[in-house]
């Protein structure tokens, strides 16, 4: 059971960065270029549809990582999108896709599939490129869908406990916020859709964003010695999650970036760093946090703000993961830098 999780999350890991990566990298400077060069429209949408394709490449790199067939991997894909909630039907009964869908119901769909294209195995024989891939949209795939109003539903009561929070004093809600989207971007849930369910904006929202931005930064900083540098900067760049195999299974490993959340969202509350729904899901990545809190801050562009921006959302986070990391992997051995490994091939 314990290898089966794994191998699933490490595929989930996997079309996570694939399908978001490229919005995260050119989004906001592609927002910036279009009024002068609108052609670059087109470019922006692309990256936005490639979004939407992240239950495909879910189930596909869920199927690959099991070393499935070409078509019982198809398969999976196929089956995770029907039950990721992106496809939707509008009014005029056009179909239409729409977000990234519920992470932890697209996981548990290609998780099905999975078990239900070995169930089979050969036993379609020559009929399985005509059978499987149907079986698999109307079994796995139509109990995903079933599933789906219930993780709905579970995102929402998570949502539902952050609004509270935002009714506490500014900076013990920066500080609590903070930490549970520090943990939740580490989680089979979205961040994104969390935020935009509450409509979390202001002071909540700004530390949502750095607690993110501790995970991400956190991470990349603990995981270069374990990867590749290209593989830790997209912790930063891309999105943190690409370590929700390894926070599941040792969930020590955010312990320092838990704490540096706490701090960097307790500064949200005292210095007044606000966001937006949108931006609140995102923290580093194409640099929607300390742009939207640039665009929201009082004075705009001034020294003051730009010398916040810089400190909350990059030096200080730098800092405290280096302390932190420095006290519980060399005094306190409770992590080690192959704790953070990550295996894309």
């Amino acid at each position: 059971m314990k290898e089966f999780i794994s191998k699933l999350l490490n595929g989930m890991s996997i079309g996570i960065v694939v399908a978001l990566i490229p919005n995260a990298l050119l989004g906001e400077i592609l927002k910036l270029l279009i009024p002068h060069f609108p052609p670059l429209q087109h470019l922006f949408d692309i990256t936005v549809f490639t979004m939407s394709l992240l239950p495909v490449l879910i189930g596909v790199m869920v199927g690959i990582t099991f070393k499935l067939t070409p078509i019982q991997t198809a398969s999976v894909g196929i089956a995770s999108m029907v039950g990721s909630g992106v496809i939707q039907k509008t009014a005029e009964g056009v179909m239409t896709l729409n977000g990234i869908g519920i992470v932890i119901n697209i996981g548990i769909t290609a998780a099905l599939t999975v078990l239900f294209v070995q169930f089979l195995g050969d036993k379609l024989k020559a009929y399985a490129i005509l059978l499987m891939p149907t079986l698999s949209i109307l079994i796995p795939g139509m109990v995903g869908y079933l599933l789906l109003p219930f993780m709905k539903q579970s995102t929402g009561i998570i949502g539902t406990a952050v609004a509270h929070i935002t009714s506490l004093q500014p900076v013990v809600m920066g500080a609590l916020i903070a930490m549970i989207f520090c943990i939740i971007i580490l989680l089979p849930i979205s961040t994104v859709g969390v935020a935009t369910v509450i409509m979390l904006s202001g002071i909540g929202a700004g530390a949502a964003n750095l607690g993110i931005v501790a995970a991400g930064v956190g991470l990349a900083i603990s995981s270069y010695k374990a990867n590749s540098m290209g593989t830790a900067l997209a912790h930063v760049l891309g999105s943190p999650k690409i370590q929700m195999k390894n926070f599941l299974m040792k969930p020590q490993i955010a312990i320092p970036m838990l704490i540096t959340a706490a701090v960097l969202g307790a500064l949200a509350g005292i210095l007044n760093i606000q966001g937006t729904p949108y931006s609140a899901g995102f923290g580093l990545s194409g640099l929607v946090g300390p742009l939207n809190y640039m665009n929201l801050a009082e004075g705009g562009w001034n020294g003051r703000n730009i010398t916040v921006m810089v400190s909350t959302f990059l030096v200080l986070p730098i800092l405290l993961n280096i302390g932190l990391l420095f006290v519980f992997s060399r005094k306190l051995k409770m992590i080690k830098a192959s704790d953070y490994k990550l295996d894309f091939e």
